[in-house]
């Protein structure tokens, strides 16, 4: 169990409560913790459990935090699958979305890496499933572009986009057998030891740029309302982040009182969403904008999709092959794998950063093997239900441990009951398709900018005065942007007449295939150090493991006992994704496993639960202070 906590103010927090600190009043020399130690601890930790209704206000913050990416994924997929004028069937699309991403979150914070991290659609796969779509024999017919034509019903217009959705659910549930494969075998380290820096740059990077059209095509409807939501995303993300706003609460303890809770820092893109909704259903009413399809900003009003909201179903049920049974093409695999590895090597890097967010041990690899094989299992899942898309973890919730200062599982866990719960209700997921596309457009103007520069940040691991390190991620970002344009400009420039010209048509148009893997080849074959080429900083972050201790145990061993009742057996050890029986190193004070790992007790402050466990560990043990 954590240690008791005691209550503490939290006027200086970004989402201040009534909750109780992972106390921590002096550090390992004796002295003091200073006032940014003091920024550092959480309200809850990684096994605490707040109580209920604070559960399902931070479940419901962490749901609009993903909101963004998880309804844009639809709304992009929709053009590839023909269907820019059916929202009835783009709502069914976002509520299936909804509903795998919370089956998954719960699945991955039970069963897998055991952190709270939520789940949802990943933009890794966007790219290939979009160029397998592109492919000449997916191409849309042209009366699907024109919605007088577009009988949403007619078992011709449904097949269109069916078929095309089975192709994206077999390719999808083929590829995420290979995650599951590596991930439960324990082979992502093998892996993680030759994809570095260099690589994954150039590979995150081009997922954002390769989406240009899409966004460009979205806000080119009407730039004046995409300009208005970027800008007030930005004035809310980035402007106002730092300023709190008094919200009324009540407590037994203080009655009736005001708590200032960092709104703009939490929740930036629903707030511009939903400000620059409200402007465009004001410029409708007051006929601000046209009212014929063909002139410019028309397809900003409001009521050009009212009617979905009544059509789509109060209760609506999502079940495996929905849209029928899924088929499978050796091209769409091999594309969708480039995502899948993509998606493994920054999951890794996701599972440290929330361990250290939310107040756990570094993880082990115990509990890596099997968050990537339950991350892979989510994407089987997204597949069979024609999500059209996988699920992986979520940097941008990861990052709201740090604001809420609540790290606990039991978050994630209600959030994922939400997202199951928002799945189930049909309308939920039409009133989504009625945002206005100039809005949506203003959305990802901003969110695929932040992709491509998150993959940049990856070379803050390599030495970038290297002429060698500039020379790849020049090459490999310039490659993975040229040879997919050049084949989209020219698609009967593959012919060898043989079976493998769709292979290297999704292959060869995938701009983070092509640029992640120059970035590969090149990063180990051209002579370099590991220093330079980032590969030592990268591992230290990415590569270390904790030792098989009582505070490790606690955090990531299985639930519900059976992490018990499997170490009696001596052939647990050599399953990659189980632990091992921890009675050993229990025997023995906690510190004694620290020091064997040469662990730096001075920055327990990013690990206070963790650092408690170690301390209660050092005072009850002789042995553990004769070692000191």
């Amino acid at each position: 169990m954590a240690p008791e906590k005691e209550s503490n103010g939290l006027e200086n927090y970004a989402f201040a409560i009534d909750g109780r600190f992972c106390d921590l009043e002096k550090d390992v020399e004796g002295s003091d913790l200073s006032e940014e130690d003091d920024k550092n601890k959480l309200a809850y930790c990684v096994t605490d459990i707040p109580p209920w209704y604070l559960c399902i206000i931070l479940g419901i913050q962490h749901c609009l935090t993903a909101f963004g990416g998880i309804i844009a994924i639809p709304l992009i997929l929709s053009q590839g699958l023909c269907l820019q004028h059916d929202s009835l069937t783009q709502g069914h699309l976002i509520s299936t979305i909804f509903f795998v991403s919370g089956v998954c979150t719960l699945l991955q914070v039970t069963f897998g890496i055991r952190l709270p991290i939520l789940q949802g659609g990943t933009f890794t796969l966007l790219a290939p499933s979009m160029a397998m779509l592109s492919m000449p024999e997916w191409t849309c017919p042209a009366w699907t572009q024109n919605a007088s034509l577009v009988n949403a019903t007619s078992p011709e217009y449904v097949e269109v986009w069916q078929s095309r959705m089975r192709a994206l659910q077999g390719s999808i549930m083929v590829g995420s057998l290979f995650q599951v494969l590596v991930g439960f075998s324990g082979l992502i380290g093998l892996f993680m030891r030759f994809i570095g820096p260099l690589t994954i740059a150039p590979t995150i990077s081009l997922i954002g740029l390769s989406l240009y059209d899409s966004a460009g095509m979205n806000a080119g409807n009407h730039w004046g309302i995409s300009t208005m939501t970027t800008a007030l995303i930005i004035l809310f993300s980035q402007y106002l982040r730092h300023i709190p706003v008094p919200f009324p609460t009540y407590s037994k303890t203080k009655k009736l009182h005001t708590t200032k809770i960092y709104i703009f820092q939490i929740l930036p893109v629903l707030l511009g969403i939903t400000l620059s909704w409200l402007i465009c259903y004001i410029f409708t009413i007051s006929d601000v904008l046209p009212s014929q399809p063909g002139q410019y900003g028309y397809l900003a009003r409001t009521d050009l999709k009212g009617d979905v909201i009544v059509q789509a179903p109060w209760f609506r049920f999502p079940y495996p092959g929905q849209w029928g049974l899924p088929t499978v093409s050796l091209a769409g695999v091999v594309g969708i794998l480039a995502g899948v590895i993509s998606s493994m090597i920054e999951s890794v890097g996701d599972y440290h950063a929330c361990a250290r967010l939310s107040g756990a041990p570094p993880p082990p690899k115990h509990a890596i093997n099997r968050g990537i094989g339950i991350e892979g299992l989510g994407c089987l899942l997204a597949g069979a239900w024609g999500t059209g898309n996988g699920t992986t973890s979520y940097s941008e919730n990861v990052g709201a441990l740090g604001i809420t200062k609540v790290g606990s599982r039991m978050v994630i866990i209600a959030g994922g009951v939400l997202l199951i719960i928002m799945g189930l209700f049909g309308k939920i997921g039409a009133i989504f398709t009625t945002i206005p596309t100039p809005v949506v457009g203003g959305m990802f103007l901003v969110m695929f900018g932040v992709i491509s520069a998150a993959g940049v940040s990856n070379l803050q691991y390599a030495d970038m005065n290297s002429s060698r390190n500039i020379f790849i991620f020049g090459f490999s970002m310039f490659s993975g942007l040229v040879i997919p344009n050049w084949i989209f400009k020219n698609p009967d420039a593959i012919a060898t007449g043989i079976r493998l010209d769709q292979l290297l048509q999704v292959l060869l148009t995938t701009s983070m295939f092509v640029g992640g893997f120059f970035g590969f080849f090149l990063d180990n074959t051209i002579p370099g150090t590991k220093r330079e080429r980032g590969i030592i900083a990268w591992n230290k972050i990415h590569l270390d493991d904790s030792s098989n201790t009582l505070e490790s145990s606690e955090v990531y061993n299985l639930p519900f006992g059976i992490s018990s009742c499997l170490s009696s057996h001596t052939w647990v050890r050599y399953v990659p994704f189980l632990p091992l029986n921890a009675s050993s190193s229990q025997d023995k004070p906690g510190v004694d496993s620290l020091e064997a790992k040469n662990v730096d007790l001075s920055s327990s402050s990013n690990h206070p639960c963790w650092y408690m466990l170690l301390k209660t560990n050092e005072e009850m043990g002789e042995e553990g202070l004769a070692a000191r």
